[in-house]
């Protein structure tokens, strides 16, 4: 009797122990299956470690920019094209981690937990997905950024947001990779997508934090009248230098002549703590999700309760040690253009099979608050204001442009600048925001401001 009772409780161990072997597996097919079959072993989908059982991917209009023919992967027939659009599209390989054949392979696969990738077997490729970008708006952003060692454009309709210029250089053609990119100098960091990817020092793009700080923490902001001697002098560290003796000036000047001296003393009366505080609230310390799955790098901001004043001085006109990434600053200015709030950005327009039949996407459009209605109002007439006094609307017209430069300087021994430009279209017809940068760019008005405006115009005029 007892050898009975002890051969039944192993049998109902083996019992409980093959059903959770059976529920493991179940729950790891279910949620896991998908990298199983996305390994570059499986010659349905990769050859030699290239994807190619994937749809196609075309741009806003339908101009095709990669897709499988004669299980082979091609691309554009432009070469420029090809360039233009390599970091939005990605590479066969992956190398080009935040690109959609990398993000959204499974998807352009076809590959579903119930089905497996029955359609790349069936139809030769998976499913087509169409972009939110403008080829020929990239071809002219990367054409304008071609004399320049690297950098990025990226412009987003602020109403949508649909981004309709993503680019970034230095890059290459996916269908005759260089043999030397791993090392020629020229193609340093060709797999990044800088707009996304890269961290820079903001230069004086920065001021707009500083400025929305001042807004909201001092009173009598607008009717202080400051002094600029050409540098703002510190009782103990650096002075801070001008870039003009702008004598007695005030706060809309100020911001549109950037002048250093009033941005530093501004940003020490605030001091560490509300100024942190700013740059965490306006996103530039987070993560920017485009299509819910694709996300940006952190940027940091580095002050705090107890710094040297020249070191907060610094960091209030963008010279200290905080680093932002393009695309945080994209969505700064769109939000000003917004009434505040930004609007989840967005590069995938429609998912669907090869029947045309419509496939959902799970990607929500989200409002993300990140100043008052009454502060970005402010912010729009300053940057507005920048433009009509400063960078001149002659230079920008028909834009009706809000705008900010920035000059980061990133070694003074051999001046290596990185040139800035962000703004927006203050136009109902042409809701844009964007952001330039230029690594090496000398100055951010006339470099990247110049790269800016021949974008915009080709949106405008197209």
């Amino acid at each position: 009797m007892k050898m009975i009772t002890r051969r039944g409780l192993f049998l109902l161990i083996l019992v409980i122990a093959f059903l959770g072997g059976i529920g493991f597996l179940t729950y790891s097919f279910f949620n896991d299956g998908y990298k199983w079959v996305m390994q570059p072993y499986n010659s349905t989908l990769y050859y030699n470690g290239e994807l190619i059982g994937a749809g196609k991917i075309t741009d806003c209009n339908d101009r095709v920019l990669a897709e499988t023919v004669d299980g082979k992967r091609v691309y554009n027939e432009s070469k420029t094209t090809r360039k233009s659009t390599l970091h939005t599209v990605g590479d066969t390989k992956g190398f080009i981690s935040s690109g959609i054949q990398t993000v959204f392979k499974s998807k352009l696969t076809g590959y579903n937990s119930l089905t497996g990738i029955y359609t790349v077997t069936k139809n030769g490729s998976g499913n087509d997905m169409e972009l939110t970008i403008d080829a020929d708006i990239c071809d002219v952003a990367y054409k304008a950024l071609a004399d320049y060692k690297a950098g990025c454009v990226g412009v987003v309709n602020y109403k949508t947001g649909d981004i309709v210029c993503m680019v970034s250089t230095p890059s290459f053609d996916p269908e005759n990779k260089p043999s030397d990119i791993d090392t020629n100098e020229y193609y340093s960091g060709a797999y990044i997508n800088r707009l996304l990817g890269g961290l820079y020092t903001p230069g004086s793009t920065f001021k707009i934090v500083t400025a929305i700080c001042a807004i909201e923490n001092i009173p009598d902001i607008y009717t202080r009248e400051f002094r600029c001697e050409g540098r703002y002098y510190v009782e103990k560290g650096t002075d801070i230098e001008c870039n003009a003796y702008h004598g007695t000036i005030t706060f809309e000047e100020a911001l549109a002549k950037s002048c250093n001296t009033v941005f530093a003393e501004l940003a020490i009366e605030l001091g560490p703590e509300k100024m942190a505080d700013t740059a965490k609230a306006l996103g530039l310390t987070s993560s920017v999700s485009v299509s819910g799955s694709i996300d940006s790098s952190t940027g940091r901001f580095f002050l705090e309760k107890g710094d040297a004043e020249d070191y907060i001085g610094w960091t209030g006109i963008g010279q200290g040690d905080t680093l932002v990434s393009p695309v945080a600053m994209l969505r700064l200015v769109s939000a000003i253009a917004n009434d505040g709030n930004a609007v989840s950005f967005n590069v995938v327009n429609s998912f669907m099979n090869k029947t045309g039949k419509a496939l959902a996407l799970d990607f929500a459009v989200k409002q993300i608050p990140l100043l008052s209605s009454e502060t970005a109002s402010a912010m729009k007439k300053l940057l507005r204001n920048n433009v009509e006094k400063q960078y001149g609307d002659y230079n920008y017209e028909g834009l009706n442009l809000c705008a900010k430069s920035g000059t980061a300087q990133i070694d003074m021994i051999d001046s290596h600048n990185t040139a800035w430009f962000v703004g927006f279209m203050d136009d109902v017809k042409n809701p844009y925001a964007f952001v330039v940068l230029v690594e090496h760019g000398n100055s951010g008005s006339q470099t990247a401001g110049r790269i800016a405006n021949k974008v915009l115009q080709a949106i405008v005029n197209d």
